[in-house]
C-alpha cells in the first residue's frame, strides 16, 4: 500500500578512492574516484520506510551532482508518494522539464545524472512500501501501470504506447561477464593472477580494457586469450574490448582490425558516444571481421539510443542505471531494443550500478525480451560491501534479489566513512594528497 508526504530529501557526496589501487582504469578516465551522490527520502508515514538512491561519478565533479539534486528537491518535498506513483509519467517529465533546469540539461548531463538519483531513491521507496524487490515490482505491475510510467515524448515514431503493451512474460536469471580483471592501471602479473582466480571461480567471459597503446592492447589481449582459450561463443570462453570512447572513428576502424585477430565478441564505446553516424560507420566496418559494436552507458537519454538503433550502429546496447532517467527511461530503451531485435547487455560496475541494474535485467527477461541468446550483463567486484543489500552472483550469474526495494540502500557507516571531504577516509588522505 503506497503511503505518506515525502517529508524530507537529503544528498551525500560519497567517494571511494579507488585511483590508489589503479581500480576502474581505462584509456579515458585513468585515476577514477568511484563515487555517488546518495540520496536518502524520507516520508511522513509511520513504518519510517526511507528511499535509497544513488547516481554513480568519478569523483570530482560528484558535488555538481550533489547541487543538481538540491536544484530539483522542490518538486520532490510534499508530494504524495501515491500521487507520484499514480502519474509516475507526468512526475518523470515534471523533474526533466524544470523550465529553468531544463537549459542547462535537458536530459542529459548533471542535471539527468541527479534525476537519476531523485528517481531511483522514489523507485526504491515504493518498492520497499511494497514489501518488493524492483523487478518483482515490475513483472507484478499490469500492463497499463508499467506503461503509465514511460514517458513516449520525442520516440513515438520508434515506439508508442500501443506498440509497448504487447509484451509476454516469462521468468529465469541472467548471465554475468567480469570486468574486474583487466583495468588498464593493472600490471600484466595482476592481469594473470586475477584472471586465473576468475577462471578458478567459473567465470568464462571477460572484458579488458583497450585504446591507450595498440602493442600493450596486443600483449594483453593475448595473455587473456591464451588463459582463456580459443571460443568465442556466449556459452563458453569470450572476450570483449572497451575502448572508453577514446578513438575517432577511422583510428577505432584501424585498431580493431588488428585486435580481430583476438576474436571480441564486441568493441565497447569506440568514438564519442554522440556520434551516432560514426558508430554506424564503424559497425559497417567491423560486424564483417565479427566484431560487434556495443554502447549505451554514456548515452544521455532514450533519444540517443532511438536514433542508434535506427542506423544500425550497435549490435549490442548497454543501459546504465544511472545514467538515464531511472527505470522509467529504461523501460522504453528496453522496449525499443526489442522491437529492433537489439540484446540488452547493460553497463554495471561503478558505486551500485550492479545492484540497480540487476533489477532491469531480470525485469528485461521474465517481462520483455523473453530471452537470453546474446545477453550478458557486466559484472564488476568492487564495492559491493558497502551496502545493504549486495548483489548476489552464483556461478558467474545475477541471482534475482529477494529484499524489498531497489538494492540502494548503503551501510550509514560507509557513507559517513567516505563522505567528501569530511569522512575518516578523506580527513586523512587529502591533506596526504595536498603534500
Amino acid at each position: 500500500m503506497v503511503r505518506g508526504r515525502i517529508s524530507r530529501l537529503s544528498v551525500r557526496d560519497v567517494r571511494f578512492p579507488t585511483s590508489l589501487g589503479g581500480h576502474g582504469a581505462d584509456a579515458m578516465h585513468t585515476d577514477p574516484d568511484y563515487s555517488a551522490a546518495y540520496v536518502v527520502i524520507e516520508t511522513d508515514a509511520e513504518d519510517g520506510i526511507k528511499g535509497c538512491g544513488i547516481t554513480f561519478t568519478l569523483g570530482k565533479g560528484t558535488e555538481v551532482v550533489v547541487c543538481a539534486v538540491n536544484a530539483l528537491a522542490h518538486h520532490v518535498l510534499n508530494k504524495d508518494l501515491k500521487d507520484i506513483v499514480g502519474d509516475f509519467r507526468g512526475f518523470y517529465r515534471q523533474l526533466t522539464s524544470d523550465g529553468q533546469l531544463r537549459w542547462i540539461g535537458p536530459e542529459k548531463g548533471v542535471v539527468h545524472l541527479a534525476t537519476a538519483a531523485v528517481l531511483n531513491a522514489v523507485w526504491d521507496l515504493w518498492a520497499k512500501q511494497e514489501g518488493k524487490p524492483v523487478w518483482k515490482l515490475l513483472v507484478d505491475m499490469d500492463p497499463r501501470t508499467l506503461v503509465s510510467c514511460i514517458d513516449f515524448r520525442y520516440i513515438t515514431d520508434v515506439l508508442t504506447e500501443e506498440d509497448a503493451l504487447e509484451k509476454q512474460m516469462l521468468a529465469q536469471g541472467y548471465p554475468a561477464y567480469t570486468t574486474s580483471c583487466a583495468w588498464l592501471g593493472y600490471s600484466d602479473d595482476t592481469l594473470k593472477q586475477l584472471c586465473a582466480q576468475a577462471l578458478k571461480d567459473g567465470w568464462t567471459r571477460f572484458k579488458v580494457k583497450v585504446g591507450a597503446d595498440l602493442q600493450d592492447d596486443m600483449r594483453r589481449c593475448q595473455i587473456i586469450r591464451d588463459m582463456i582459450g580459443p571460443e568465442k561463443t556466449l556459452s563458453l570462453f569470450l572476450q570483449m574490448m572497451d575502448a572508453n570512447q577514446r578513438w575517432d572513428v577511422p583510428e577505432a576502424v584501424e585498431w580493431m582490425s588488428k585486435l580481430a585477430k583476438f576474436k571480441p565478441l564486441w568493441i565497447e564505446e569506440p568514438t564519442s558516444p554522440d556520434d551516432i553516424l560514426g558508430h554506424a560507420t564503424i559497425s559497417k566496418a567491423l560486424v564483417p571481421l565479427g566484431i560487434g559494436i556495443a554502447t549505451g552507458e554514456q548515452c544521455h537519454n532514450r533519444v540517443i539510443f532511438k536514433q542508434l538503433l535506427q542506423a544500425k550502429a550497435l549490435q549490442f546496447l548497454q543501459i546504465d542505471s544511472c545514467r538515464l532517467g531511472s527505470v522509467n527511461e529504461n523501460l522504453s530503451v528496453l522496449l525499443m531494443a526489442k522491437k529492433f531485435e537489439i540484446p540488452v547487455c547493460p553497463h554495471a560496475g561503478g558505486v551500485g550500478l550492479c545492484e540497480l541494474v540487476q533489477h532491469l535485467i531480470i525485469f528485461d527477461y521474465i517481462s520483455v525480451s523473453a530471452s537470453l541468446e546474446n545477453r550478458v550483463c557486466e559484472y564488476v567486484d568492487h564495492l559491493h560491501e558497502h551496502f545493504k543489500y549486495p548483489v548476489m552472483i552464483q556461478r558467474a550469474s545475477y541471482m534475482p534479489p529477494k529484499d524489498p526495494g531497489y538494492s540502494t540502500e548503503m551501510k550509514e557507516e560507509s557513507v559517513k566513512k567516505h563522505q567528501y571531504p569530511d569522512g575518516e577516509v578523506w580527513k586523512k588522505l587529502l591533506p596526504a594528497q595536498e603534500n
